[in-house]
């Protein structure tokens, strides 16, 4: 009887123990660092840009004023074209080197480690740093100009030219910095790739290529549309490289949402503007990670 006791002791302590309630226990501290840190913030933010808050604490309420004078605001669709264009050059291309990587070095059998190490390095050097270095880089008398000197070619004005250019630049520097991190998430997402489907599709004549678009990218699309995401979010928040290499030029060729939001709050201390902004690169990062859903992620995985 005592032994059957205890088993049901430890039964019933099983079962407490896959109770949901201990789970929300255990996750208790992060929610709430996320609520003070994050949630409430972005409260403040909104209602923040309901007023004409300054720098010396007063303020008083203006409703929509902020919304309508950002929209009427020419620099606002000037920032916006600039980080839409950013945007459009940077997330494929971070995609494409993911991906391409991760590949690779799914295939690759001794030193895996190793080489997943090296590539992931550049994500934990600071964006300043990274700015730095890429602006020595891109220099006149710089390392690929002073390759392309040897070759009989001009300097290239990688980061005085024209927009397309400084921000063709700036997209390089920002994808050898962090696409590291999306390259984990595509390899471990590759891992989970079944052997058999792989194996069947062998056997039944598919070459490496068509393995690749008619496998892989279907059974990676959740990987894919997450990796999308985190890469648009960056995108659009970028600032470091824009602020350490070209200050927002030149003429305001990369001065984007994020920069026109650090210049109203932070130069001119109009802090509901700057909240202004905030809130509306909040909703349009939204909308395309709604668009990003529905292109890729339409069917329920």
């Amino acid at each position: 009887m005592t032994v059957q006791r205890a088993a049901v002791q430890r039964a019933s302590w099983r079962q407490r123990a896959r109770d949901p309630g201990w789970g929300l226990l255990f996750v208790l501290p992060m929610l709430v660092l996320f609520v003070i840190f994050r949630f409430v913030p972005s409260l403040g933010a909104v209602g923040m840009s309901l007023t004409d808050y300054r720098l010396s604490g007063d303020f008083s309420f203006v409703g929509a004023d902020n919304y309508v004078r950002l929209f009427e605001d020419d620099l606002f669709f000037h920032s916006l074209r600039v980080t839409l264009l950013y945007a459009a050059i940077c997330v494929p291309l971070a995609l494409v080197v993911a991906l391409g990587t991760a590949t690779l070095l799914h295939h690759v059998v001794r030193g895996q480690s190793v080489f997943r190490g090296l590539l992931f390095l550049p994500y934990v050097t600071s964006f300043v740093m990274a700015g730095i270095i890429w602006t020595w880089i891109y220099e006149s008398d710089g390392l690929i100009n002073g390759l392309l000197e040897k070759l009989g070619v001009g300097p290239v004005p990688f980061l005085t030219g024209n927009q397309a250019m400084v921000l063709a630049s700036l997209a390089v520097v920002s994808v050898w910095k962090s696409f590291g991190y999306s390259m984990l998430i595509l390899v471990a997402g590759l891992k989970n790739i079944p052997e058999d489907i792989v194996e069947a599709a062998k056997l039944d004549g598919a070459g490496p290529c068509s393995r690749f678009w008619r496998i892989t990218i279907p059974l990676l699309r959740p990987v894919i549309f997450f990796v999308l995401v985190i890469e648009t979010i960056a995108a659009f928040q970028v600032f470091d490289t824009i602020y350490v290499m070209t200050g927002g030029g030149p003429a305001r060729a990369s001065y984007g949402l994020v920069y026109m939001l650090y210049d109203q709050g932070f130069k001119f201390f109009d802090f509901g503007y700057a909240a202004t902004v905030g809130v509306v690169l909040f909703l349009v990062v939204f909308l395309i990670s709604l668009v990003q859903r529905y292109v890729l992620d339409r069917e329920k995985t």
